[in-house]
């Protein structure tokens, strides 16, 4: 999924350094980004990242540099949906505005920030470590209006990633759980919602492929960040009627992965269609063992 046009990158920042003509953009979208209720500022994105164990250091000027990228961001997620839905949705485009992207920008695997990579024209995908991606915002953007999550829903992501996607839904759906199935960043991503004040973001280390029984009564949202060869079942078992699907599925690092998207009726029968094609990493676990034909019908 491309962007717009092309805007010089900021060199990547370290975990510990030493200190040292865009498209309009609408008015609801010029309000200061303000994480926790709190200007977002400096001080607050170190104190944050300190506070979520990925200490970082930077300048004003290079803070500066970062939010100046944002506002072209912005606007080439306006064009995109636009472009390709017709219209975009005032609820993603809040979303996007309130969260700080540099935020998510860390490979933890490196222990290094690439917060100055944020807000990057054309948007790409960064890597994170273990394997796993950013992914590009405008992709993210797409499948997040595809579902059209509103407030009062619950939401699941399979493939928890960066954070960046449940922390998004979270800024629109009542709770937004998350599972990533890489123990080591499982783990390292579960406290940097706290430090933002996500406090309605859950998440655990898990296979996605059985989603998240526990929570019983189930999700009006699921969104798959990881190819799959079928869409599993469970996931079906746990969406609500009137819930929404949106699943990237096809061979591992194959091209030809299409999104398909899912809608359960108020009688809960699955309705489907085919969408654009993408590409993502596999989904691995038990979706890696356990073939589509075992895994009782499915209407992928």
């Amino acid at each position: 999924m491309a962007g717009a046009a092309s805007l010089a990158a900021m060199p990547a920042l370290a975990a510990t350094p030493a200190a040292g003509a865009d498209a309009p953009v609408p008015a609801m979208l010029s309000v200061p980004m303000t994480p926790n209720g709190k200007p977002w500022d400096r001080e607050a994105f170190q104190a944050a990242m300190a506070a979520g164990g990925r200490p970082l250091s930077l300048t004003d000027a290079q803070f500066a540099a970062i939010q100046a990228r944002k506002p072209a961001a912005m606007a080439a997620i306006e064009a995109y949906l636009k472009l390709r839905l017709g219209s975009a949705d005032p609820l993603v485009l809040a979303a996007f505005q309130a969260l700080p992207r540099e935020y998510y920008h860390y490979n933890y695997e490196q222990h290094r920030s690439t917060c100055g990579d944020a807000y990057d024209i054309p948007a790409k995908p960064w890597a994170i470590g273990y394997g796993s991606a950013l992914s590009d915002y405008l992709g993210q953007a797409y499948m997040t209006q595809v579902i059209a999550p509103k407030p009062g829903e619950i939401s699941l992501e399979i493939g928890t990633g960066s954070g960046f996607q449940s922390s998004l839904l979270s800024r629109i759906v009542d709770h937004a759980y998350s599972i990533e199935i890489i123990e080591p960043l499982g783990n390292a991503v579960k406290p940097i919602f706290g430090p933002l004040g996500y406090d309605n973001v859950t998440t655990k280390v898990g296979d996605g492929y059985y989603g998240w029984p526990e929570q019983k009564g189930g999700f009006d949202i699921i969104i798959v960040t990881c190819a799959a060869q079928y869409a599993p079942p469970a996931l079906f078992a746990q969406l609500k009627p009137g819930g929404r699907m949106i699943i990237p599925i096809g061979q591992p690092f194959k091209q030809g992965q299409v999104f398909y998207v899912y809608h359960k009726d108020a009688t809960g029968k699955i309705h489907s269609r085919r969408d654009m094609g993408c590409f993502f990493i596999p989904m691995t676990g038990a979706m890696m063992k356990v073939p589509a034909a075992q895994a009782s019908a499915s209407p992928a």
